[in-house]
């Protein structure tokens, strides 16, 4: 008899974070890595936000705070919905998290139950499958094909939606795509929304702020009010505010469903770090121009990529509207061989071999649900980005 558990064998550690240890594995070993694999921006924390712990820890603003968050940031974040999203909230209707990723599978082990199924569209964020199994229920993939520029149909969800569905988990713009969903187009997946009312929505809008060439953001209970009462509306600062470990997610929804997130919370972790909690207030109620400052650099970096991918052999790579990844496609490349003599069966060879060959790290499409791909992340320095696709070209020139 296993002294592990059982539910282990459901799930499979995260590709990403994978791929990021390997890449710094290698480069402590001397070798010449460029990552490309974490979702992190290079940028530093606003000082502001920097000043805000400080005077935090000076204060002595260092204790328990709510198993879900202090009210301060409870207060700040209902502000921002209001200011941002036009939802109003209150604060028992806010949780707060040690990051998104907590906040998603709160919401999935407060409601899951053995048989409820989530619909994913597929290319999809690494751990939401893996955390819809972890809850005992079952994901069901519909693939966002690169045909619809890797965006859900109305037709697609209404033809995945059954007697069993509980949640849709929607982002935009996605990870890891890039791709963001128009007013118009989420709107035809809320009216399919409307006409199934035991379907919840967990709208992941952690890249909100992360959109470039005048697209407008838009979140479901946003567009559909009446979707409101069955909506929870996640985001975070670590994306916009460049506060990754800072480790601060939240969301707004349902009062009784916020409930029950807070139960999970308060036999698990607890609160969040108290000092990252009075650094997202100043994020959230402070300056915001920095934002459109640093998706300007994102942009150039986005079109930098795109041009560099796109006359690559083998190689084509659509302009997302937000985030910062790419996800091309490799399907030019499948089949043939590397200068070392391995033959590109999928994605997750392409990516294998290009490591070990040109020290690049890019995440394999497989690990997203969609091949044959791969991301990047361009949220790095223009320079790492001109070397690191100046040897993507020359591995994908070699292969015959």
């Amino acid at each position: 008899m296993s002294f592990l558990s059982s539910n282990l064998s459901r799930v499979k550690p995260s590709p990403t974070i994978a791929v990021t240890q390997k890449a710094a594995e290698l480069k402590q070993a001397g070798k010449d890595v460029i990552g490309l694999g974490a979702g992190e921006p290079d940028f530093d924390t606003p000082e502001n936000i920097k000043l805000a712990a400080n005077d935090a820890i000076s204060k002595g603003k260092t204790k328990y705070t709510a198993p879900d968050g202090m009210i301060e940031l409870k207060e700040a974040i209902c502000r921002k919905f209001k200011r941002d999203n036009s939802l109003l909230y209150a604060p028992t209707q806010i949780s707060i998290g040690t990051g998104g990723k907590q906040i998603l599978y709160n919401a999935l082990m407060a409601t899951m139950n053995d048989g409820d199924e989530v619909i994913i569209p597929t290319p999809y964020w690494v751990s939401y499958p893996d955390m819809v199994l972890l809850a005992g229920g079952t994901p069901v993939l519909a693939e966002a094909s690169i045909e619809n520029n890797f965006k859900l149909t109305a037709e697609q969800l209404e033809n995945t939606i059954t007697d069993k569905t509980k949640w849709f988990i929607f982002n935009s713009p996605s990870n890891p795509t890039g791709a963001g969903y128009s007013k118009a187009e989420l709107t035809e997946l809320t009216e399919v929304l409307m006409r199934h009312p035991h379907v919840w929505v967990m709208s992941d809008d952690m890249y909100e702020h992360l959109t470039y060439d005048n697209f407008k953001f838009c979140t479901p209970a946003e567009i559909e009010p009446k979707l409101y009462e069955r909506t929870l509306t996640v985001n975070g600062v670590s994306k916009a505010y460049a506060m990754t470990g800072w480790r601060i997610g939240y969301a707004g929804g349902p009062e009784h469903l916020i409930s029950a997130m807070r139960k999970i919370q308060s036999q698990s972790t607890s609160n969040p770090c108290t000092v990252s909690q009075w650094a997202a207030v100043e994020a959230l109620d402070g300056p915001q121009t920095f934002i459109p400052e640093n998706n300007k650099t994102f942009k150039r970096r986005r079109d930098l990529a795109v041009k560099l991918l796109n006359d690559t052999p083998g190689i084509s790579c659509l302009t997302p509207e937000g985030a910062f990844y790419v996800y091309p496609s490799i399907l030019g490349c499948i089949g043939k061989s590397t200068s070392a003599g391995v033959v590109i069966e999928n994605d997750e060879i392409f990516a294998t071999q290009l490591l070990e060959e040109t020290g690049v790290a890019v995440v394999f499409g497989a690990a997203f649900g969609l091949s044959p791909n791969f991301r990047v992340s361009y949220a790095t320095s223009d320079e790492d980005l001109n070397e690191a696709f100046k040897r993507i070209h020359k591995f994908c020139s070699e292969l015959t």
